[in-house]
């Protein structure tokens, strides 16, 4: 559906340098009048850019939602100025010299890092190294599995601009393995390699020879002058014919044009004051004032944008020759509709919830409710960290996706999980799938940046979390976590679910699918939980994020709040204390972050007015003292847990039926 890109820059009167100039000059007066920001990536790579963006990346900026666009992803995100820069020269409408300008400005789109939603064409928030070439795997995913279901409506390229900093941190190495692993060769990463980071040069800290490693991990890699345009082209129309993902290191110098200041580590991160723009403006025979860009070069840019044009218009009408409920899917689809077949199969999931009434792990009820949902929503696609066994996140259905199949709908992502977490992002970002996946609860610590990031971008990702507490038992401290729940509950825009039985893993299932613009955490037990919800309704309990599970024989007089594997606990004190003539109503809180949303209304509705209320979770209790208040009582850890079986473990750290009794007598 895309032609081939072009074999010969499309300029004439107006000179590369004269283009790429052009960015450099926009970058450092919008930083100089910022008085704050990073000049020198944009400086030196603004070669690279003029010639992909101009030859052959495919976008047009009068359709920056084109679901065929090639994806540009700016991993450097320090550099931000090379992106807006480029999107006004292009002519994204949005993107104004007054927005450049106003770089860094309160109100202005021009962000101090690039960040999804504030600008068109800007794919992924970017700004922590290493997470936008983690992303940019799981853009190249998803349009493989696009491809390999809706053929050429979506067959485009993903690129990427990374340093030497993206390159440093871990991730990358995750994220590397994975896309080298399955062949994600529509995957092009153009690496600034430019020896310079903010300490000074990269040899103080570093000395790994990229490319031999990017090989090593099933990459193709190039080595090129990142200021010699034919090499530039040379090198992208290479890796354009790839049949491996693409690494070409581009030697570049730090703030090219810069009398005192190129190839040095001061021009990275502040700008480089009026004299030293002044000499720039002399080096790059550039005479023109602040922000003016002459209008042959402006036009020149404007020009090349029409190549773009073209090919949406070429796409356009293939697409619309495509049967119509091929073309209502894609587009359903690309907007995020998983419709509502789901909807009825979870549904009726429930009503047989309410006559099976089982007990069991809440990880195995979430694999329950994907078997019955995953056949009726084929966006869906799961995925686990070399847990799937573990995690419960594969369904009979599910075939894994392979480096010469991507037809499945499982992704094995190997012991990755920051890796995992951040390809999952890019897959959300990209359009087409609602992706979940799993690891261990403890090691949301591996994924938490990228879960951060979820949440930032307003993603529908979700995170199946199971092992959730020291229920897990034998495998020990290392594996219990007991602040990981209050930690992400601290996070905002982030919805942590920790469902007590059967049927509240299938509501939570249902609320976390339906949250489009909040990633949610599904904590999932180890061990088995007696089912506590056995009537069917159709309205769906959690939404609220805490409900009145049992209510008291009177005015409550104690209000028990659990959570998850807890909640039993807590409606097995209620009998005992009923008995002893105490009024106890017990409350479930699935989901706190919901809970707080809530008017305060109906929050006293449910915590009971005057009543004692004691909380009961096997975490820390950071976090409950809003709703226990002052004289309410938490019954959980203080700190690490042990190795042990975990009935042990429960007795040991005071996690009781007894305990629960106890502090409501006592109090």
């Amino acid at each position: 559906m895309k032609s081939a890109a072009m074999k010969q820059s499309p300029l004439t009167s107006v000179t590369h340098d004269q283009m790429a100039n052009a960015i450099r000059a926009l970058s450092m007066d919008a930083v100089e009048k910022a008085k704050s920001g990073h000049p020198g990536m944009p400086m030196g790579m603004a070669d690279v850019a003029t010639v992909l963006f101009t030859e052959f990346l495919n976008i047009d900026p009068k359709h920056p939602e084109w679901p065929n666009r090639d994806r540009f992803i700016l991993s450097a995100g320090h550099g931000s100025m090379l992106q807006y820069a480029l999107h006004y020269l292009m002519g994204y409408e949005d993107m104004t010299l007054e927005q450049i300008k106003n770089f860094r400005q309160w109100g202005a789109k021009t962000a101090g890092h690039p960040e999804y939603g504030h600008a068109q064409g800007i794919e992924t928030t970017t700004g922590p190294l290493g997470q936008g070439i983690a992303n940019s795997v799981g853009f190249a995913l998803a349009e493989r599995l696009l491809n390999a279901e809706f053929g050429d409506a979506v067959n485009h390229y993903t690129y990427v601009i990374a340093g030497d900093g993206c390159l440093m941190e871990g991730i990358s190495l995750e994220a590397a393995s994975l896309a080298g692993h399955l062949k994600l060769n529509k995957l092009i990463v153009l690496f600034d390699d430019n020896g310079i980071s903010i300490d000074g040069p990269t040899s103080l800290a570093i000395s790994d020879d990229h490319c031999k490693r990017f090989e090593a991990q099933g990459w193709n890699t190039q080595s090129i002058d990142g200021h010699d345009a034919a090499e530039i082209r040379a090198a992208i129309l290479k890796a354009q014919k790839s049949d491996k993902p693409t690494l070409i290191a581009c030697k570049t110098v730090i703030a090219k044009g810069a009398p005192t200041k190129a190839g040095k580590n001061s021009s990275h991160g502040s700008p480089l004051g009026d004299e030293e723009i002044a000499g720039a403006r002399k080096n790059l025979d550039w005479s023109y004032a602040p922000f003016e860009i002459p209008d042959d070069i402006l036009s020149a840019w404007r020009d090349a944008a029409k190549r773009g044009a073209a090919e949406y218009a070429a796409w356009e009408k293939k697409f619309a020759a495509l049967p119509k409920d091929t073309q209502s899917e894609f587009s359903a689809r690309m907007a995020g509709d998983l419709g509502d077949a789901w909807v009825k199969a979870m549904d009726e999931f429930k009503r047989a919830l309410a006559e099976s009434q089982p007990k069991e792990a809440t990880r195995q009820s979430s694999q329950n409710v994907l078997e019955a949902i995953v056949p009726h929503a084929p966006a869906l696609l799961g995925g686990s960290a070399d847990l799937t066994g573990s995690n419960n996140t594969k369904t009979k259905p599910m075939k894994g996706v392979t480096a010469s199949d991507f037809s499945g709908r499982y992704i094995y992502y190997g012991v990755r999980e920051h890796g995992m977490a951040a390809a999952m992002n890019g897959i959300a970002l990209h359009g087409g799938f609602v992706p979940y996946s799993g690891t261990f609860l403890v090691f949301t610590d591996y994924c938490r940046p990228s879960i951060r990031l979820s949440a930032l971008m307003q993603q529908r990702v979700i995170y199946v979390m199971t092992h959730d507490s020291i229920g897990l038992g034998e495998d020990g401290p290392t594996h219990q976590p007991v602040e990981h729940v209050a930690s992400l509950r601290a996070m905002p825009n982030v919805n942590v679910f920790r469902p007590a039985d059967a049927m509240e893993t299938a509501e939570c299932w249902a609320l976390s699918i339906a949250s489009r613009e909040t990633p949610s955490v599904l904590a999932l037990s180890r061990q088995a939980v007696p089912a506590l919800r056995t009537e069917y309704t159709k309205d769906n309990l959690c939404a609220k994020g805490a409900y009145i599970l049992r209510e008291a024989s009177t005015a409550p007089q104690v209000v028990l709040i659990g959570t998850g594997t807890e909640l039993h606990l807590c409606t097995e004190a209620q009998t005992k204390l009923e008995e002893k003539g105490v009024s106890t109503r017990v409350v479930s809180m699935p989901c706190m972050d919901l809970f707080a949303a809530q008017p305060k209304r109906y929050q006293e509705q449910v915590l009971g007015g005057n009543a004692l209320r004691i909380a009961v979770e096997a975490g820390i209790g950071f976090g409950w003292e809003r709703w226990i208040g002052e004289n309410g009582v938490f019954i959980g850890m203080q700190g690490f847990g042990a190795s042990a079986p975990a009935p042990e473990l429960y007795k040991q750290f005071g996690i009781t039926v007894d305990a629960i009794v106890k502090a409501a007598e006592n109090a």
